[in-house]
């Protein structure tokens, strides 16, 4: 593998020098420009870098590397172990054990061990533009990711903080269903609940419930929670009462993550975990959820990409599969170096 030196790239900021790497969310409130990165099951990398600078997204290399072509894919679940785990779920949910779980799957294909994250970042850029695309790249730490996140974590302003969970998806407007509609509404409370861990008594409010937002190839439905945080806490609180994203989990969250145990058979790693920014002396910073994410595995030579929906009693199981092949589609075509889906699946 050729040297790669670490950067952070989000939107059209850029950040590169590094000074150090730590483990510690504390560090999110002391001084200095920090790139993140939560791992679905806990794995915190926080980096800080002195150079941090506004620069537009690369365009792709002419005739550089792509990505695997789509047919390179094999999945952590296959078609009949996926909807046969939407099948369990709606068993939970009947034995009231559970309302909603978040199930997903993890693609993977070989990656050439040149393969640049960054290089991958302008493709998505210009093949599917996303609220939240960035870049982090610390390959002696382990974090080689590329994100399209079109989901909003957390983002913070001082003492106010806010968060956009996505829960509905469909090809257009007219695909959405009454399930989706409440699967938004159960996932809301629950960020409502984290957050109101952490937050002023009274000062949590939904600004925005179940609004329609379009992104390439797809539309989902979205909404906004906001509240204040407590005197006295800082990011280490308000990551241990958030995460994992709420909507990536289920609800009851601790039932749904049992579940997920259960039925899921690789780590999701960055998958569905948080990635993004925090300029500590602004008291400022923004994190995505890891969808719509690819990352390196060097360890095993792939490239990975995670893919889910979101489970509950009126969800019909080739359904799901659907959705979750509708949310890769243009993604594994995008990074394969085409611009929109194609018809190949990544099933097996």
């Amino acid at each position: 593998m050729r040297d790669l030196a670490p950067l952070a790239r989000f939107g059209d900021l850029v950040a590169t020098g590094l000074l150090d790497v730590t483990s510690d969310p504390a560090a999110l409130d002391s001084t200095g420009f920090w790139a993140v990165c939560a791992d679905f099951e806990g794995r915190l990398t926080c980096a800080r870098f002195a150079d941090v600078r506004e620069e537009p997204v690369p365009a792709p290399v002419p005739g550089g590397r792509r990505g695997p072509a789509v047919g390179d894919w094999t999945s952590s679940l296959d078609r009949v172990a996926y909807t046969a785990g939407v099948r369990r779920i709606r068993e939970y949910i009947a034995a009231g054990e559970v309302y909603q779980v978040n199930l997903c799957r993890v693609l993977s294909a070989p990656v050439a061990p040149d393969t640049d994250v960054d290089a991958l970042t302008a493709l998505l850029a210009r093949g599917n533009p996303a609220p939240y695309a960035g870049t982090f790249r610390l390959p002696e730490h382990g974090v080689e990711i590329a994100t399209a996140s079109p989901e909003l974590f957390l983002r913070r302003d001082g003492r106010v903080v806010e968060s956009g969970p996505i829960k509905g998806t469909g090809r257009t407007e007219a695909d959405l269903l009454e399930k989706d509609y409440a699967e938004n509404v159960m996932i809301v409370d629950l960020v409502r609940n984290d957050m109101g861990r952490v937050c002023a008594t009274g000062s949590v409010t939904v600004s925005d419930l179940c609004a329609v937002e379009k992104h390439p190839g797809l539309v989902h439905l979205v909404s906004q929670v906001r509240g204040e945080l407590c005197d006295g806490a800082g990011w280490p609180e308000l990551l241990a009462a958030a995460f994992p994203p709420g909507s990536v989990t289920g609800a009851p969250k601790s039932s749904a993550l049992r579940i997920i145990e259960e039925l899921e058979t690789v780590p999701r790693g960055p998958y569905c975990g948080g990635i993004g920014w925090v300029d500590a002396d602004r008291g400022v910073g923004e994190l995505a959820v890891g969808i719509r994410t690819f990352w390196i595995d060097r360890e095993a030579g792939m490239l990975r990409f995670g893919t889910g929906a979101g489970i509950t009693w009126g969800s019909d199981p080739e359904g799901e599969w659907r959705e979750t092949e509708l949310k890769a589609s243009r993604l594994l075509a995008v990074a394969a170096g085409g611009r929109t889906p194609l018809n190949a699946q990544a099933t097996s």
